[in-house]
């Protein structure tokens, strides 16, 4: 006598169905990454202060409040300048002009890294080797003593100082997004879009960019970390507006009035230490994204703590 054991569909004897997972999407991953939300925390409140900086200390930054050399103490949080300036007033209005170019040149640098890289793969050969030729030339060329020329012979100002750091720093960008949008050109969605007559740009933008997202903001993350580190070494050897207040001018002004001879370590730290945390944060986001995007670098759990966590 025969037994028949019937099934329901969709399932198999001795085995219960898994359950299926959603797929997280990148700002979800982004999220729930430690690492970007320390940077992101990180990030916030610089720009928390900077926003507010008007309003925790109106009128001039730079203008002259009290005893000259001053330490840390109740009245001055971080003490005073050589001048009698407060140093925590400087160091937040400071971050608004750092954090404004930092921003603006990582921007206009990954926009024309983004133009340069698209227009190569996409177009190829006399396109492709006529902006290789030109961003191998700018790769090839020292980056700190054309940032000294450039910003020696152009006339002082913020403007100057963005427009010299863009020039100086969209090369490298420019490379990596090219390499990455020469293998999606290959896909076969490019090629299926290309023949079915889509225009040039709508292509570029709209098929290639997309899938280059990842690789974009990791691009724009270190190219505001140039901005911000750049303007600092341009503006501690003079060369950026000295009338302006930043970070980098605070180092300068700090170095020139000899708070390195006579151990007034309070000038020059506050902004010194704001550079390292802004790169720090920046640097962490960027290396959530990679976690995030890349599935060798993402976190595979332990059978045993993942039936751990079932049971719970």
């Amino acid at each position: 006598m025969t037994t028949v054991i019937l099934q329901q569909p969709g399932k198999t004897a001795g085995k219960t169905p898994a359950a299926r997972k959603p797929n997280r999407s990148f700002v979800h991953g982004l999220l729930t990454n430690k690492k970007a939300l320390t940077g992101m925390a990180v990030m916030l409140a610089f720009i928390a202060l900077a926003l507010l900086a008007p309003a925790l200390f109106p009128g001039d930054p730079s203008r002259i409040t009290a005893m000259a050399s001053l330490e840390p103490s109740p009245e001055h949080w971080l003490g005073t300048t050589a001048k009698g300036q407060d140093v925590l007033a400087l160091t937040i209005h400071g971050s608004r002009s750092s954090l404004f170019v930092g921003l603006t040149v990582g921007v206009a640098s990954t926009f024309i890294g983004i133009l340069v890289g698209l227009a190569s793969a996409y177009f190829g050969k006399v396109i492709d080797e006529a902006l290789s030729l030109a961003t191998n030339i700018f790769l090839l060329l020292p980056g700190l003593p054309l940032l000294v020329i450039l910003a020696a012979f152009l006339p002082p100002g913020l403007g100057t100082v963005i427009l010299v750091l863009v020039v100086t720093g969209w090369a490298g960008s420019a490379r990596v997004l090219r390499s990455q949008a020469l293998s999606i050109r290959s896909k076969d969605f490019v090629a299926a879009a290309v023949v079915s007559g889509e225009r040039a740009g709508r292509i570029m933008f709209r098929e290639i960019l997309p899938n280059m997202a990842s690789i974009v903001m990791g691009t724009l993350l270190a190219c505001v970390i140039y901005g911000i580190g750049a303007q600092a070494g341009l503006e501690f050897l003079g060369l950026g507006d000295v009338s302006t207040v930043s970070w980098g001018n605070n180092l300068f002004w700090a170095g020139n009035e000899g708070a390195l001879l006579t151990g007034s370590w309070w000038v020059f730290v506050p902004s010194g230490v704001c550079i390292a945390l802004v790169a720090f944060a920046l640097a962490l986001i960027n290396y959530a994204v990679d976690e995030v995007t890349n599935p060798r670098l993402r976190k595979i759990k332990s059978p045993k703590s993942t039936e751990r966590s079932a049971a719970k």
